[in-house]
């Protein structure tokens, strides 16, 4: 009985630890087996590109490669050693590091190097198979991100990736989740002594690439977008970088997102600002670090969706459309303006200070006249006022597909928002006191723009797999209409009419019905400073007026040139990108008769031809000449400049060489700048040159218009009659 009673009892022990074991925590157990038995390695997955809207890489990645030494492979001391000097030669690496390594004989893997370059991974290849080494050093496929475009082109909105391939700004950290993938793993076992085990024990999982992204942003309008806009900074000495966006007024898509100064996405912790990067260097030690982050963050930082601003006259569009769509203003609706009005017992000045005097509705926004709008808000009222700043999109993020946007800040009246004082709504109508984001403003015009609907503003087109099938496209779906189709209509004629003969001028292109608004406003928080304040000088406007296809705003924060008002400041820059990209997305060009009076001719061939006959066709063609070399006699001329179909203005001088020697001449050019149009001419043409003129179309009386920039520096040596073309503004003063 005592030897039963022993058997039970023992194997109810048994049975009882065997229940515990198998049932109770045999998943655990099993867990913790695989995990001692088996080592997982992971391979990451290809990140997907990032394509322009043609399909042109904007961010790839390219292979690179990890370096991995398998000890137990090597057969003896002298081959450990001599794979250690050869790879240190190669990877730059410490030959002693890598001999400890290669002399851990228990291990089939040990990581030697990372995101190594495919040229030294061909080095490596060259120098197994010069030492007939098959087996004890491996390459492993990795990825590394690269952004192949010069100039940092569209950095910031693209952004840059970490060290593990993980997105941290821009549409990089925005579309993470797609571009990422799925990482991959390579499963190697182990004994019970703990040594890795050969590759017949191997399991690798593949990777799965990750998705691409098809942007809306066009590379050319990019391109024009960014140069133009840094050549604004230089220009106007813009302290606190700039931004430019283009949109098509009608699906919302992004043709183009500039901010500059930027940085290098491949080099993205590098302060590109060499100044303040100095300035930090002689900081004490332990502010330094606090300072570059603060420097860095700067230089990532999207002025366009993360920067609120006082939107100046520019928000004198919306206040427009609020008014005539209220139909509380007609274009013959008469405001007095003696260059002030007092509200609340507060005299708001005019940019003028002698006053407009008496003028209609039209003539107060081509004058930009802030006592008008002032009078024209307290007519739309204080609620219908917030009505609209919340219809138009400004009370609520748009929604863009990019990290860090901010929504604008209505006032406050009492702590309420949305209630205004009497004084809130005199100055918020002509866009002071309320602030927006450039990306807000810009989809607001674009709803005023194309018949009254507010569209989803978007970068991202198409997300594409590796076999291209799409996957998801952006949605276009209008958000809602905010004004009628009337009023847009209107409102555009009069924005067109500003931008030939008011305040917009400045960025007027003859033949494209460009339609705009300058802004010039106050920077948040800025207290007067020896007198002087910071400003935002902006514009922004759309073509064609009669059919609008692309609107663009262009914002520089605090320039510190010649002038900081938007239409001397920002309205160039519009002008020069337009010109650029209205013809390369195949906006018609429509001149009337008397833009088609100041458009330039095109040079007849006389190459050939005596003097005489030169002579003739010249003048036929309304041109002038000038003979370079003999001119007695029955001369030929043998070249001319400009040559055949080449641009020259009218009334311009074709220069004339009848031999060779007087062929190779050349003139210097002179400075053509901060100059009036006939000093410009008179200087080119006792320089032997040409020149044509751009911007500051129809001046009028009495404004002065004053060059700003040359085609061909100051100094340059060219052929005489070279056409220079010459940039001019009007040096007026209105916000």
């Amino acid at each position: 009985m005592v030897l039963i009673g022993l058997v039970i009892v023992g194997f109810g022990i048994i049975a009882v630890r065997l229940v515990k074991l198998q049932l109770i925590d045999g998943q655990d157990l099993q867990e913790k087996a695989i995990a001692q038995q088996l080592a997982d390695t992971a391979i990451n997955a290809k990140r997907g590109s990032i394509l322009d809207r043609n399909g042109e890489p904007l961010a790839e990645s390219a292979s690179v490669w990890t370096v991995v030494l398998e000890p137990v492979y090597l057969k003896d001391d002298t081959v450990r050693a001599e794979v250690a000097k050869g790879l240190s030669e190669i990877l730059g690496m410490e030959e002693s590091v890598l001999l400890e390594k290669a002399s851990n004989t228990k291990s089939y893997h040990t990581i030697v190097k990372r995101k190594v370059e495919s040229e030294i991974k061909d080095q490596i290849v060259a120098f197994k198979a010069e030492h007939e080494i098959t087996a004890g050093i491996r390459l492993i496929e990795d990825y590394q991100r690269y952004y192949p475009n010069d100039n940092n082109l569209a950095a910031v909105v693209l952004g840059f990736t970490g060290t593990d391939s993980q997105g941290l700004s821009g549409l990089e950290k925005q579309y993470d989740e797609e571009l990422t993938g799925e990482p991959g793993k390579l499963v190697t076992a182990k004994n019970a002594q703990g040594t890795d085990m050969p590759y017949d024990y191997e399991q690798m999982e593949p990777a799965q690439s990750g998705h691409h992204i098809r942007l809306s942003i066009d590379k050319f309008v990019q391109y024009s977008l960014e140069r133009h806009l840094e050549e604004g900074i230089q220009a106007n000495q813009v302290k606190q970088r700039a931004a430019a966006i283009v949109m098509d007024v009608n699906t919302g898509a992004i043709l183009g997102m500039a901010i500059k100064e930027d940085f290098d996405p491949n080099d993205p912790f590098t302060i590109t600002d060499e100044v303040k990067a100095a300035e930090i260097e002689t900081l004490p030690e332990e502010e330094r670090a606090a300072a570059r982050t603060e420097a860095l963050g700067e230089q990532w930082r999207n002025k366009a969706v993360s920067d609120n601003y006082y939107p100046g006259s520019v928000f004198k569009i919306i206040t427009s459309a609020m008014g005539m769509e209220e139909h509380v203003v007609t274009e013959q609706t008469t405001f007095d303006c003696p260059g002030y009005f007092i509200q609340s017992g507060r005299k708001i000045k005019c940019h003028k200070t002698t006053g407009h005097g008496h003028q209609t509705f039209l003539q107060a926004l081509c004058n930009s006249c802030n006592p008008a709008f002032g009078k024209l808000g307290a007519m739309v009222g204080k609620e219908k006022f917030y009505d609209y700043f919340c219809a138009f999109g400004f009370q609520e993020r748009t929604g863009i597909d990019l990290p860090g946007e901010a929504k604008g800040q209505f006032f406050n009246a009492g702590g309420v928002v949305g209630a205004m004082t009497d004084l809130d709504l005199a100055i918020g109508s002509f866009g002071q006191g309320l602030t927006v984001t450039p990306i807000q403003m810009l989809t607001a015009v674009a709803a005023v723009a194309n018949g009254g609907n507010l569209v989803q503003p978007h970068l991202m087109e198409e997300i594409i797999d590796d076999d291209g099938t799409v996957i998801r496209s952006a949605d276009t779906t209008v958000k809602r209409r905010v004004v009628s189709e009337e009023t847009s209509q209107q409102l555009c004629e009069y924005l067109r009419i500003n931008a030939v003969e008011g305040s917009g001028k400045n960025g007027y292109i003859p033949g494209y019905r460009i339609a705009g608004k300058t802004g010039t406003s106050e920077k948040i928080g800025q207290s007067m400073q020896e007198g002087v304040k910071d400003y935002i000088s902006s514009f922004c406007g759309f073509a064609p007026s009669d059919d609008p296809q692309v609107a663009m705003l262009v914002f520089y924060d605090t320039p510190k040139g010649d002038s900081y008002y938007g239409s001397y400041v920002a309205a160039p820059t519009f002008r020069s990108v337009m010109e650029e990209i209205l013809p390369y997305l195949g906006v018609e060009r429509r001149f009337n008769e008397s833009e088609l009076e100041e458009q330039d001719t095109v040079t007849p061939n006389v190459g050939g031809m005596s003097l005489a006959e030169a002579k003739t066709a010249l003048e036929q063609a309304g041109l002038t000449y000038q003979v370079y070399g003999p001119s007695e006699g029955a001369q030929t001329v043998l070249s001319q400049i400009p040559g055949q179909g080449k641009s020259i203005p009218k009334n311009g001088r074709v220069v004339l060489f009848t031999d060779t020697q007087s062929a190779a001449s050349t003139v210097t050019v002179p400075k053509l700048t901060q100059l009036s149009m006939a000093q410009a001419n008179e200087t080119a043409v006792n320089a032997g040159l040409n020149i044509k003129i751009s911007g500051a179309w129809n001046p009028a009386e009495g404004e002065t218009v004053v060059s700003v920039s040359q085609s061909m520096e100051e100094g340059t040596q060219v052929s005489p009659g070279t056409v220079i073309e010459v940039e001019f503004v009007t040096q007026d003063q209105v916000e």
